[in-house]
């Protein structure tokens, strides 16, 4: 045969075979035999091996994985992948349907719904039809880039039919089938290998190999439910086009999505997933509930890090029943103590539970906890094991009975209790080495400075052997000083000074956050960052600066006045600085003098020209702050067409009312 005859040929053979496997991992139909399959994958590896330059990206072949990668690189999310709120009851249902209706004045909402898996949130982003990336969620803004990983799971089309859009970003959740799991486990113990608690574990194992012929080994599977970004791609109007586009596009979807209108059709909708639960092929935690309207998903817009238009009902959390063998306290990286109940190891929500929470000491009283008792344990998903209630009391002798602590077990500092919370607290700051484990294992965790490598393994010695005591000493640890550690080879001491080096190059943002200020998260950070645009100016700030910021209340204020009010944490930011930690700086947002500092709007109905976003971004541009219910604290209620019950809330109240001219008008007004 020609090169030509040969080229075509291996083209032909990919054609079949990712339909062949469409067939089998898709729609579970195949049309030949496991033989019939393997000779024709076995006939393109030999084609490609003897022609090398045939080898494309999307062959088939490229699914067994390739060579080891040395670490996993970041990848930046052009369109956020945000996590959604979860309904606990149908309380929380009522009222987030109830919420939908008011926003968009209408008497019923029609709904896409689908079950809720318990695996990994992935993106995946083809051009000219062909996967060219594969990323987690990792912290909604940037992930992992598992492209090599994600192209051996074969219910993942390596390529789209002609016809596809020019680039698009598909989202799904991957993880391992129920049947998957069991068959892994079962290896696992004919190996004498490590046993999986549950198939997510599995999956974001499997899925995180930097070796892909491990992951290529286990069986992993990808299900579709949402678009990011398109180019080239018809406008859908609702969201159940957009899941019937999967299907058409050889993706695989949950049978179970649906379309239902109202309270009563999400409530039914729950109740029966709930009851077909246990018979399905792969774990579920709960039901998904979105706006099935594209157009109305926009006009709800978003808060924070989750969806106006969707939200997650969960299940009902796991329960089982311990003993308390003992009550512990547990110091965090605030300094807060917390009771921790030893028990005698259970299983509970998929894993083996040795400690559960008992929250404060408020908590312990009020469920009347005891040492010997037997508790009811529960955990739901990732939230961590918590007591629930004592079922059996024990023997109750006063020696069972829980005591706070007046002095920190970790550093005999005085505990204190402030009137208005719950929880006391060690007063020794960063001299307690409890508080100063968890401040550095906050500084370098992923979402922060991102070190890899520093676990609480190293922590816990670096600290103990006091060769660091604030974030700052980190970047003076060498890899002679780090390699005369326990457990710690050469090149494990190597790649953590590398990391540690790597993080000197970071965001204002993931700076701000890493500093482990109270009740400042990272989106209160990224919005930190991007009003005052240095650490210098954040750290000046009065409280009615702080304030202006978005969402930023007189709680956070405090919290972040008083954290760079204490010398000691001046010291730990110059003490960086000198290590060469550095960011870009923001051009800060221009003071806001006008009109609308300060004020409180709510948005309503439709708007001639201004998205919700773009009225809400130059409302806060302004120094004013946009909320979701009208109340007697708010100032302007701007309504558009179509404008529900918010409007009829306002003029009982008496509010200001303003039309999209009034509010430009308000913007542009000067005090």
């Amino acid at each position: 045969m020609t090169a030509d005859a040969l080229r075509a040929r291996a083209a032909r053979l990919r054609e079949e075979i990712e339909q062949h496997n469409h067939r089998y991992y898709v729609l579970d139909d195949p049309l030949i035999t496991d033989a019939e399959f393997d000779r024709l994958f076995r006939e393109l590896q030999d084609l490609e091996a003897a022609h090398p330059d045939f080898v494309t990206a999307d062959s088939p072949t490229q699914r067994v994985g390739g060579i080891p990668a040395a670490e996993f690189s970041q990848a930046a999310h052009r369109q956020p992948m945000l996590s959604l709120n979860n309904a606990f009851d149908e309380v929380e249902v009522e009222a987030f349907d109830r919420r939908i209706r008011e926003a968009l004045g209408i008497d019923v909402v029609e709904y896409a719904v689908e079950p809720k898996f318990d695996g990994l949130a992935i993106s995946l982003v083809y051009e000219g039809g062909v996967l060219v990336r594969g990323a987690t969620r990792g912290d909604g803004y940037t992930g992992e880039e598992v492209t090599a990983n994600l192209r051996t799971v074969r219910s993942i089309p390596l390529h789209l039919p002609a016809g596809a859009p020019d680039v698009v970003e598909v989202r799904g959740e991957v993880l391992m089938l129920r049947a998957d799991f069991e068959q892994l486990n079962r290896k696992q113990q004919e190996q004498d290998g490590k046993l999986f608690a549950n198939p997510r574990n599995a999956a974001a194992g499997s899925l995180r190999q930097l070796d892909s012929r491990i992951t290529a080994g286990r069986k992993l599977t990808f299900y579709a439910y949402g678009l990011g970004f398109a180019e080239g791609l018809q406008q859908f109007k609702k969201h159940n086009q957009v899941i019937d586009f999967f299907k058409k596009n050889k993706f695989l979807v949950a049978p179970e999505c649906a379309v239902v209108q109202g309270l009563p059709g999400l409530l039914e909708y729950y109740q029966r997933i709930g009851s077909a639960r246990d018979g399905l092929p792969y774990d579920i935690d709960g039901v998904v509930y979105k706006v099935n309207s594209l157009a109305a998903q926009q006009q709800l817009g978003f808060v924070s890090r989750a969806p106006r238009f969707a939200v997650a009902h969960k299940f009902p959390a796991e329960e089982a029943s311990s003993v308390v063998l003992g009550i512990d306290i547990q110091v965090g990286r605030t300094g807060a103590l917390t009771p921790v109940a030893r028990l005698q190891p259970v299983f509970v929500g998929g894993v083996n539970v040795t400690n559960a929470t008992l929250h404060n000491e408020d908590e312990v009283r009020r469920k009347d906890v005891h040492v010997g008792d037997t508790v009811v344990v529960r955990r739901a998903g990732d939230v961590i094991p918590e007591v629930v209630r004592v079922s059996v009391p024990g023997p109750r002798r006063a020696e069972d009975c829980f005591e706070m602590p007046v002095l920190c077990p970790v550093c005999d500092s005085q505990v204190v209790r402030s009137e208005d919370e719950a929880i006391a607290r060690c007063s020794g700051g960063l001299y307690c080495s409890a508080q100063r484990k968890q401040a550095l294992l906050h500084f370098a965790s992923r979402r922060a400075m991102d070190i890899e490598g520093l676990g609480e393994r190293l922590v816990d010695q670096l600290v103990d052997l006091d060769l660091v005591r604030t974030p700052a000493d980190l970047y003076t640890l060498n890899e002679q000083r780090l390699a005369g550690l326990e457990r710690m080879a050469e090149k494990s001491a190597a790649n953590i000074t590398a990391a540690i080096s790597k993080s000197r190059n970071t965001t204002l943002a993931r700076l701000i956050y890493s500093l482990g200020i109270r009740n400042v998260g990272e989106s209160t950070a990224r919005d930190l960052a991007a009003h005052f645009g240095t650490l210098e100016a954040l750290s000046q700030a009065g409280l009615e600066s702080l304030q202006q910021v978005s969402d930023v209340g007189p709680v956070i204020a405090e919290s972040v006045a008083q954290f760079f009010a204490e010398p000691h944490n001046r010291e730990v930011i110059d003490g960086l600085q000198s290590a060469g930690v550095h960011y870009e700086p923001i051009a800060p947002r221009p003071v806001a003098t006008g009109a609308a500092v300060g004020r409180i709007f709510v948005l309503t109905g439709t708007l001639p020209l201004l998205t919700r976003d773009d009225a809400k971004a130059r409302i806060e541009a302004a120094g004013g702050r946009v909320t979701g219910s009208v109340s007697k604290k708010t100032d302007f209620v701007v309504a558009g067409a179509e404008a529900g019950s918010k409007l009829e809330k306002a003029l009982a109240l008496g509010l200001t009312i303003l039309d999209e001219q009034g509010l430009l008008d308000l913007l542009e007004k000067k005090e």
